[in-house]
């Protein structure tokens, strides 16, 4: 008999390419991880792991094991899910991600409901831009991630996942103060077409997204910085360092920067997204319920 355990291990290894990968996704050893592998290989016959340089490889032995792990815990994972929703119970551990500014400006008040609707609920939460975040969906390393994409430019949903439409959350431009265009009531983006501008990193979907959106407008963009956090980004632009397109959602309002709002509407999408199934867990469902109630007022 095949160990689910090791399966999972097996699995972890697949999906994260490392043995340390692996490891972190389990939150257990190195050597853990080791120990349960080559007690597989032991239970299989063959050698599943192979030195690739620094690292491992798997074998055709391991992919092929790999395979039908994912499959098989997959189908563990639906069991999981009908059992409880057939209890009807909101209990366990959901594992939620979300990006800085939906940690900042949903978790605190969705997690304080879940805690006194569903006491016997458990929610994990870390920090994911929204690209990691799916990956770690689909891994298995989070049940749910908060997600985004912009009205001009829209995200696909990958096989075997869901989503729930949150809210939308309209974007400003965020300028100094001093700025001749800080008193306006509204700007358009050709305003800033001589401007430096402050943008998420390089190779980051918003950063993308601002890149189309200027250059839709006939804007060849001068980026002057790069910063991931809304934080650096409105301390740039206070220091009179150039202009950036800052959300509503969880926006923090330093001295020195105004917020103007652009006639040409930005607004991202917010979603919670899942694998599919897990979809029937009332813990998830739980949780996505809780997120709406606290997003719905905010939506814009």
């Amino acid at each position: 008999m095949l160990n689910l355990e090791r399966l999972r291990t097996l699995d972890a290894v697949a999906r994260h390419g490392s043995v340390s990968g692996a490891a972190d996704g389990l939150h257990v050893t190195t050597s853990a991880v080791s120990q349960q592998l080559s007690k597989l290989e032991r239970e299989v016959g063959q050698r599943l792991l192979a030195r690739n340089g620094r690292g491992v490889r798997l074998t055709d032995a391991g992919m092929l094991l790999a395979e039908h792990a994912a499959r098989i815990l997959s189908q563990v994972q639906m069991a999981q899910a009908d059992i409880e929703a057939q209890r009807g119970r909101v209990v366990g551990e959901v594992r939620l991600a979300g990006f800085p500014t939906a940690a900042r400006g949903l978790f605190p008040g969705a997690l304080a409901a879940l805690r006194a609707g569903h006491p016997e609920l458990r929610v994990r939460t870390t920090e994911l831009e929204p690209e990691p975040g799916v990956r770690a969906v689909l891994r298995g390393d989070a049940d749910l991630a908060i997600v985004l994409d912009w009205s001009n430019k829209r995200a696909p949903v990958p096989g075997g996942l869901e989503r729930a439409h949150l809210f939308d959350d309209t974007a400003d431009v965020a300028l100094p103060a001093a700025h001749p265009l800080a008193g306006r009531e509204a700007v358009d983006l050709v305003d800033f077409a001589d401007e430096e501008w402050v943008s998420w990193p390089e190779g980051e979907f918003c950063h993308d997204w601002l890149m189309f959106t200027l250059r839709s407008q006939g804007i060849e963009p001068r980026i002057g910085h790069l910063a991931g956090e809304h934080h650096t980004q409105l301390a740039l632009v206070a220091a009179g360092l150039g202009v950036c397109v800052t959300p509503r959602l969880g926006r923090p309002v330093p001295e020195g920067v105004a917020f103007v709002p652009v006639r040409q509407k930005m607004r991202r999408h917010i979603y919670a997204t899942w694998r599919a199934d897990a979809g029937r867990r009332p813990s998830v469902r739980a949780v996505v319920g809780a997120l709406r109630a606290v997003a719905e007022p905010l939506g814009c």
